[in-house]
């Protein structure tokens, strides 16, 4: 004897096929978005790291060819501080969040559509619960005396419509947990990097160490 009797399933009902569907779309989006983080989320210290050895021997443009080679998000924003380089704090700070800006919204899109088939799945459930109890009453109004089969088509439908609607909802939640904690470390790895290559640049890039006075500042001014 199986496990679980798969025809079973065609006793859920109406309710059962749209599970399924919602079942197999989920399945798609999580797929998705694993590759496309996993494709995004590389090592940043160890990135940025890298980049710094290069910008030590002041290559620039090798530095810039590193970052659009490498995939992701963290790539992104540290090659936009670099093609702003020679630009005030200011001035990068605000290019390098417009860039965070940008990469934002592709990490995170999907993730809603998997929430809310978590959301909606245990509503379908109770559809379909409540149509196998209408099943029910019907069968109870058809004569005085009903058979099981007649009652239990309706309880079937209802039993399986729920358990089938919590078989989704659970994983369905776990998968969007799990790829929002994905989309939370990619995050802090932006934020990391860009502030990191910023200091850098401002810094030891430059020549300026810092408290002391930037190129062009007020030292330049007394000296005239």
């Amino acid at each position: 004897m199986s496990a679980f009797d798969f025809t079973l399933l065609a006793k859920g009902g109406p309710m059962i096929y749209v599970l399924f569907g919602l079942g197999g779309l989920a399945l798609v989006l999580f797929v998705e978005r694993m590759l496309y983080l996993h494709r995004g989320q590389i090592r940043a210290k160890e990135f940025v790291d890298g980049l710094k050895n290069i910008l030590a021997k002041r290559r620039l443009v090798e530095a810039l060819t590193v970052c659009e080679e490498t995939p992701g998000p963290v790539a992104a924003i540290v090659k936009t501080a670099l093609l702003h380089a020679g630009d005030e704090a200011d001035a990068m700070r605000f290019q390098v969040q417009e860039a965070a800006v940008v990469e934002l919204p592709a990490l995170e899109r999907r993730l809603g559509s998997i929430a809310a088939i978590a959301q909606v799945a245990p509503l379908v459930g109770v559809l379909g619960t409540v149509l196998g109890m209408i099943t029910t009453f019907v069968a109870f109004e058809q004569g005085d005396y009903v058979t099981a089969s007649a009652l239990s088509k309706g309880m079937w439908q209802a039993l399986l419509s729920t358990a089938g609607s919590l078989m989704l909802a659970i994983p369905a939640h776990l998968a969007h947990h799990f790829l929002s904690s994905r989309v939370r470390a990619i995050v802090r790895d932006m934020e990391w990097s860009g502030n990191e290559i910023m200091r850098y640049l401002l810094t030891e890039y430059r020549g300026v160490k810092p408290g002391d006075d930037a190129p062009g500042g007020a030292a330049d001014g007394e000296k005239k």
